[in-house]
């Protein structure tokens, strides 16, 4: 670019919180990024010189010069000597950084990672990191690389407390809408034009039993197993409460599994979370008492995985479609669109039911 396409140096009408959270050259690359994506900065846009942003808005010049350091460094800013500093070219062939930070690493994630990844491609460098439901890892993730990464993809599954919901709340809303797609969770409170694929936690399951409630009907009685691990356990219980209440089916809910509670020709609805222990000890019970599961009694896990098509000759079960949920992240960043999808949520019928 030559210099005689520089334009003239903007006001950029900038402010920073002494108070956030967020460090002051953060919150500057912060409000540049978004001025570029959202027009009102341009390619060839000169921008105030370090001494003049900082009097503008009443920093340090160290603070600037940091904040315009890192936007050199990733390409958003150029600068020629005797001249200052000018918004970039965008980088065509620069590959899209994405962030993806999920909750844990399960069968579960990795179907909807290997998804994600797949459907990527070479087209972008993808980093994974783990929050493990902790907010200040997620507060930490946020912070190192706020002006680092193009995309963030986060799964925010937190405890559901008023005040851990609003502690995230606060750190998701430091990323840039555009920036951010939100995957298996729909957080009602978080307003802005991000993207967005979840699964319904409160309505799913009564969807997913609903094509088999005249045979659960004929069996009388639905028998639920509770993992309490999962953190929306309550929400799933309720859409099976409402299914079996709406169908005329019997409801007996349990937190462990005990060989008084394994009997021939009843139906057992696994409402699981990260590691399928109920499943193994309902099969190990059954087993003992000389029972085969699809003949002598039937199974519905909660959840699906590649490895349900091979576990007891194929195991039943009502589950979001986590490869769709990978893909159709991804298609919003290679697309670089924002969108809310309600993930899909069906039955697969299997050997167990």
């Amino acid at each position: 670019m030559g210099e005689t396409n520089l334009k003239p140096v903007k006001a950029l009408n900038l402010k920073v919180a002494e108070q956030s959270l967020t460090p002051s050259y953060k919150q500057i690359i912060n409000q540049i990024e978004e001025k570029i994506g959202n027009g009102s900065l341009k390619c060839g846009d000169m921008l105030p010189s370090i001494s003049e942003l900082a009097d503008e808005i009443g920093i340090s010049k160290e603070t600037v010069k940091k904040a315009y350091f890192h936007l050199r460094n990733n390409g958003v800013v150029n600068s020629t000597r005797g001249i200052g500093y000018f918004i970039a070219a965008p980088e065509v062939h620069r590959k899209k950084r994405i962030l993806l930070l999920i909750d844990k690493l399960s069968i579960l994630k990795q179907t909807l990672i290997d998804a994600f990844a797949d459907t990527i491609g070479d087209r972008a460098e993808i980093n994974i990191h783990l929050h493990n439901q902790q907010v200040e890892l997620l507060d930490y993730y946020i912070n190192k690389y706020i002006g680092y990464y193009d995309w963030f993809v986060i799964t925010p599954h937190f405890p559901l407390d008023q005040s851990t919901q609003r502690q995230i709340l606060t750190i998701l809303r430091r990323i840039p809408n555009r920036k951010l797609i939100i995957m298996d969770r729909k957080l009602e409170n978080l307003k802005g034009n991000y993207g967005c694929i979840w699964q319904d936690y409160e309505e799913d399951a009564y969807r997913g039993l609903t094509p088999i409630a005249e045979e659960l009907k004929s069996a009388g009685t639905l028998n639920v197993i509770i993992s309490q691990s999962s953190l929306y356990h309550k929400y799933t219980c309720t859409s099976v409460l409402n299914f079996c209440k709406d169908n005329g089916i019997g409801y007996r809910a349990s937190y462990k599994v005990t060989p008084d509670i394994v009997r021939k020709g009843e139906v057992y609805l696994l409402l699981n979370g990260q590691i399928d222990m109920e499943l193994t000890l309902l099969v190990r019970t059954a087993r003992a008492k000389g029972l085969i599961p699809g003949k002598d009694f039937r199974i519905i896990s909660y959840n699906d995985s590649p490895v349900n098509e091979i576990i007891l000759d194929g195991l039943t079960t009502i589950s979001a479609d986590f490869e769709q949920m990978g893909r159709q992240a991804a298609d919003m960043i290679l697309n670089n669109e924002q969108k809310r999808i309600k993930c899909d949520f069906k039955l697969t019928r299997r050997g167990t039911f």
